[in-house]
């Protein structure tokens, strides 16, 4: 009997925790993607039968005479924002009810994910900039001049990781990598740990997002311990010895450091704009005041942890689809080597800042790439006070977004749409030539987000991008193989951004067309 009573109570709890809530939608009369007990809508995804890339893309086109839809994350009920009135609104005009981003992990026993307490900007992005010296790139491109034979075949997924990791490691930890002479680099192995989301870190995710309170119990763990006291233990040695010897060094630990102290982030820097694709500072942002920050080590790190998770991989992709689409399109290649050709000429081999920005076919292409593959695939916002929606069409009725849900903007499924970007499968740099540029609708293209909560490191990672495929291209050309994929399939079971089989690609050294 005793048994029978405890399976009648699991029954109840699993119905009123897998069951009931797939009714929320259809109750309040919105159109919803077909869903399922414990995975929701995203059972294809979950199962690995089809990459989050494309499920966003073809789940916006199904519900293309709607202005949202609703999905089950899990058990939880969320909604698809298509309409870029209403992103607008959500993410900018109406940000006080939509401030907080959705949580993947419990970030109270993982670093890596606890909240991010800077924001780079002021004197902080000069130091930053300074940092990732044009010296910095042209090693990395003076490697593979070394190597031997007419055309050096690469994963270039793998061959881009290793640079963006020794970028990160030098712009926010203040350490010097090579992680391309050493492939077995510590430091590389852990970020590309950290980064690495696939097999049972895949499910942890999954765990997490459908049963937090019982993942908070396990004090359940994306990142290994091992991870996390690595990068906690540089960071406690580096500011233990830069505030022994008073050493300085303009990267993310200085100015993590110098937040304990005050922080002016009213500060005008006059920098110019670096990119159509990079966000603007939010005026909300702008306007605090001096303040000073209570960060121990532990927050320092989690900081600095934070942007290997938003850089590493991000960073990573877009370089490695950018080389792809150069390879796939030859004259498109060309004509960004010929500006690169003209670009050295005329700064006499010496790349700045100021003339990078002046590049604008360079500026075309990495806009275009971002816009057929964003590698935020979709943004997010978390209701944090009740919301109401106005109909506009007539099947629709008032919509209350409830405190605590969450509403997502298919950032990849708007990239593609053709009333936004006629053609969107065909890769044209030229959608973003000044003569066009101003015919792309706005919010119709977001790759770092929107609002106020958009990417902080957009500029820099543009900047490390454009610097990298500068120098790049001015000694090589970027050529199909035998094992280059087209077209390119995206991989199942992980959130990375990877394609089935790998980015395989060859460099090929130029003849010299330039004095430098």
């Amino acid at each position: 009997m005793l048994w029978f009573m405890v399976l009648g109570i699991l029954c109840i709890i699993l119905y009123y925790k897998t069951i009931k809530p797939l009714s929320y939608w259809k109750n309040n009369g919105v159109v919803y993607k077909q869903s399922y007990p414990i995975v929701g809508s995203f059972g294809a995804v979950v199962f690995q039968r089809q990459p989050l890339f494309y499920y966003i893309k073809e789940t916006y086109q199904q519900f293309s005479k709607e202005r949202y839809y609703g999905i089950y994350q899990f058990n939880k009920a969320g909604l698809f924002i298509r309409d870029l009135e209403l992103i607008k609104r959500i993410a900018i005009k109406d940000f006080d009810h939509f401030t907080d981003h959705m949580g993947f992990a419990p970030s109270e026993f993982d670093m890596m994910f606890r909240k991010n307490l800077f924001n780079l900007q002021g004197q902080g992005w000069r130091g930053m900039r300074a940092t990732l010296s044009p010296s910095f790139t042209s090693n990395f491109t003076n490697y593979f001049k070394r190597q031997t034979g007419d055309t050096l075949e690469l994963e270039m997924k793998d061959v881009f990781t290793r640079f963006t990791n020794d970028a990160i490691a030098t712009t926010a930890f203040g350490i010097k990598c090579n992680s391309l002479q050493n492939r077995n680099d510590e430091f590389y192995l852990m970020a590309k740990d950290a980064t690495n989301i696939t097999g049972l870190k895949f499910f942890k995710f999954l765990l997490y997002n459908l049963f937090p309170g019982v993942s908070r119990f396990l004090k359940l763990r994306v990142t290994p311990v091992s991870v996390n006291n690595f990068f906690q233990q540089i960071i406690k040695d580096t500011i233990w010895q830069r505030e022994k010897e008073g050493l300085f060094r303009p990267d993310m630990i200085h100015l993590l450091m110098e937040a304990r102290k005050e922080v002016d982030s009213t500060e005008e820097t006059h920098l110019p704009e670096t990119s159509f694709a990079a966000v603007q500072e939010s005026r909300m942002i702008q306007s605090h005041k001096r303040h000073n920050l209570d960060l121990s080590e532990e927050d320092i790190a989690s900081q600095a942890l934070l942007f290997i998770f938003g850089g590493f991989e991000t960073s990573s992709s877009l370089l490695t689809f950018t080389a792809y689409e150069l390879a796939v399109n030859p004259k498109i290649q060309e004509r960004l080597q010929k500006e690169i050709d003209d670009t050295l000429n005329y700064c006499n081999g010496k790349l700045t800042y100021e003339v990078l920005h002046k590049m604008k076919y360079m500026d075309m292409l990495i806009s275009e790439t971002l816009r057929k593959w964003p590698p935020c695939f979709q943004n997010d916002r978390v209701c944090v006070k009740d919301y109401l929606v106005e109909p506009v069409n007539p099947w629709e009725n008032k919509l209350l977004i409830k405190k605590g849900m969450i509403v997502l903007f298919p950032v990849v499924g708007i990239h593609h749409d053709p009333q936004y970007f006629p053609n969107p499968e065909e890769f044209n740099p030229d959608r973003f030539s000044d003569e066009n540029k101003h015919n792309i609708k706005p919010i119709s293209y977001f790759p770092f987000g929107v609002g106020p909560r958009n990417c902080i490191a957009s500029r820099f990672a543009l900047m490390e991008v454009k610097v990298l495929i500068f120098y790049l291209l001015s000694k090589f050309d970027i050529v199909k193989t035998k094992k280059t994929p087209i077209p390119i399939i995206i991989a199942k079971g992980t959130i990375n951004f990877v394609a089935e089989g790998g980015f395989w690609l060859g460099l090929k050294q130029r003849l010299a067309t330039s004095n430098y």
